[in-house]
């Protein structure tokens, strides 16, 4: 049975800091909302097949947008059907921004850069074969994911994630994300521009994630570029699985490859629950 969402009947939330969501701008007004100046935003839309950011704007330049790939009906129906239940019958916990999660994965400190074991014990079962049907594609030649991290969006909530680059001293070069139950939109944002081609504003390029896709972030999509998912563009209850590799200082020949391998044995045993 599917643990509640809460354990009395007042939504909870877990947002801190200047992170929001609906439960608290709605009913404990613990934050409000700071107004914000006003900025140049030009908009660009990620076409996969040419892998270029097009212009919104009939008047602007389309550009080389380099380390995205999209890999469309990654999962089927059927396979969405028992991943999603899978989880709903595991606790969901609250996180920040309306989110709700489940992780899989080391207990880790990224301020102190600690990484230690804890009630780590592997990734969950049904990710198995999916782990393995990735080798099918060379962006993913080698992939081999030491966390998994699965997020529920619901718009009643106001879920979403901020602007954000993912931490490169323990996760390495490839964010492999699973997109289910709705579609949605990954907005990739560069805050400083790309002035030398004349965009001196902020640069925003939306990449459309179609439903059970997948999606791999590396290179400049992964360090240069920040990730969100806005509250806008979640229409409908959405969920998503990323997996996360090691960096190259827990890999062989990296400093700390002896905690590597322990957890990697760990988790590519598949037999792990939610810490």
């Amino acid at each position: 049975m599917m643990a509640p969402d809460t354990s009395d009947d007042v939504p909870s939330c877990a947002c801190k800091g200047v992170r929001r969501c609906l439960v608290c701008e709605g009913l404990k007004e613990k934050v409000q909302p700071e107004a914000s100046e006003s900025k140049i935003v030009h908009h660009f839309l990620y076409d996969p097949q040419s892998r270029l950011a097009v212009g919104k704007d009939a008047q602007a330049a389309s550009f080389p947008f380099s380390g995205v790939f999209l890999w469309e009906n990654f999962i089927s129906e059927e396979e969405e059907k028992k991943l999603i239940c899978a989880m709903d019958q595991d606790v969901w916990k609250e996180s920040q921004s309306g989110r709700r999660k489940q992780d899989f994965g080391p207990k880790v400190n990224f301020k102190k850069r600690k990484v230690r074991v804890g009630g780590f014990s592997g990734l969950p079962a049904l990710s198995h074969k999916l782990v393995l049907r990735m080798y099918q594609e060379s962006a993913l030649a080698g992939f081999q994911p030491v966390e998994q991290c699965n997020l529920d969006y619901h718009p009643e909530r106001g879920a979403a994630i901020d602007p954000h680059l993912d931490d490169s001293w323990l996760w390495g070069e490839r964010l492999v994300t699973i997109n289910m139950l709705s579609d949605t939109t990954l907005t990739m944002s560069l805050e400083q521009g790309l002035p030398e081609l004349g965009l001196t504003g902020e640069v925003h390029v939306a990449v459309h994630l179609p439903r059970r896709c997948l999606v791999v972030l590396y290179g400049e999509a992964r360090h240069k570029w920040k990730h969100a998912i806005h509250r806008k563009d979640i229409h409908v209850r959405r969920v998503c699985s990323t997996y996360r590799e090691l960096s190259a200082e827990f890999l062989p020949g990296g400093q700390q490859a002896d905690l590597g391998a322990q957890l990697l044995n760990i988790a590519l045993n598949f037999q792990g629950s939610p810490v």
